[in-house]
């Protein structure tokens, strides 16, 4: 089971570039985006043997996501069921009978950290709700978690310490869901690999000196340890300022 996760950095200018190519090239069993920028009906997508789950931002050109499944899920839920979280099209849950994909666009903290103290209270509260998910069957969430674990995961991380991202406060809280038995599966396969990132800034020639930052994650449960199969990121796709990231399981 092949999972792909891509920050588009709005849907319809990927489309205008290489989008389908590379959906069609990738074949996923579920393609899982972040920052699609819609609201409902402004795109059309020809995707004949997908299911389609979008979830849309209240404010225009904002945030959003979507996935596409070859499989009809049981159930879908859009967002984690707290209303002042739930207005930017952030979560999409989809059930199936061994697991619940969670496909998700964390919050950035914004220069001079000016949401930092919204990320925090985001972060326990979107943890709490993929442990009560847990509970009940295994968890794979994707997405882009704006965050960079370790040192390891960005460029230039000694300039970075304080910055949105590379936050000390941002980090922990990933440690912390790590600790609530989630397993980030690119460590998994790749835990010393240095200068694999997944978004590079538009300015300084970031992509071209590769000084990016790794803040697109497949988190699985520990549960699924034993289905895990490979990570890969994909940097020589390009169309936006991520690239997507794969989670290959075998069900």
């Amino acid at each position: 089971m092949k999972l792909i996760s891509w920050n588009v950095n709005g849907l319809r200018a990927v489309m205008k570039k290489n989008f389908m190519e590379v959906f069609n090239e990738l074949d996923a069993d579920f393609f899982c985006l972040q920052e699609t920028k819609l609201q409902a009906g402004q795109i059309e997508m020809d995707l004949p043997n997908y299911y389609e789950y979008w979830n849309y931002a209240e404010k225009k050109g904002y945030s959003g996501t979507a996935i596409f499944a070859k499989k009809e899920a049981l159930n879908v839920t859009y967002g984690i069921g707290i209303d002042h979280h739930d207005l930017e099209g952030r979560v999409i849950t989809l059930e199936y009978p061994e697991f619940y994909l969670v496909d998700c666009y964390t919050p950035n903290s914004q220069n001079e950290l000016k949401r930092l103290d919204y990320r925090l209270t985001w972060e326990d509260d979107f943890r709490n709700y993929l442990v009560t998910l847990n509970q009940t069957k295994p968890v794979i969430l994707c997405g882009d978690l704006n965050v960079a674990h370790e040192n390891i995961d960005l460029k230039n991380w000694k300039t970075n310490r304080k910055n949105a991202g590379f936050t000390d406060e941002e980090r922990s809280k990933f440690t912390a869901l790590l600790n609530a038995g989630f397993i980030d599966s690119f460590r998994y396969f790749y835990p010393e690999l240095e200068g694999v990132y997944s978004w590079w800034s538009y300015r300084f020639n970031a992509r071209k000196n590769n000084a990016g930052w790794r803040i697109d994650y497949f988190v699985v449960s520990e549960d699924l340890k034993d289905k895990l199969v490979d990570a890969k990121i994909h940097t020589e796709i390009f169309g936006s300022d991520h690239c997507p990231v794969e989670l290959d399981l075998n069900f």
